[in-house]
């Protein structure tokens, strides 16, 4: 089941830089920018909490579970 980031999501609707990101949550803007296009392989527990305490939010914000062959391009879910 692939795992979907919602970073670029998130900080398009706070309007925060990947940049701003990287500085306030301590981490490498390489790492920021991995996740911002979904081209992270993974993510360090220490790097998830970063993330969640410079944005404010829980883990489960962050990524999404998608069902096989769902790219999350169409925005809406089936059941």
């Amino acid at each position: 089941m692939p795992i979907k980031s919602n970073l670029s999501r998130i900080l398009g609707e706070r309007r925060i830089k990947m940049s701003e990101l990287a500085k306030d949550a301590g981490i490498a803007k390489n790492t920021a920018l991995a996740l911002y296009h979904e081209r992270a392989k993974g993510i360090t527990f220490d790097v998830l909490e970063k993330i969640c305490l410079a944005l404010n939010c829980q883990p489960g914000d962050l990524f999404e579970c998608m069902a096989e062959g769902d790219d999350g391009s169409s925005g809406s879910e089936s059941s």
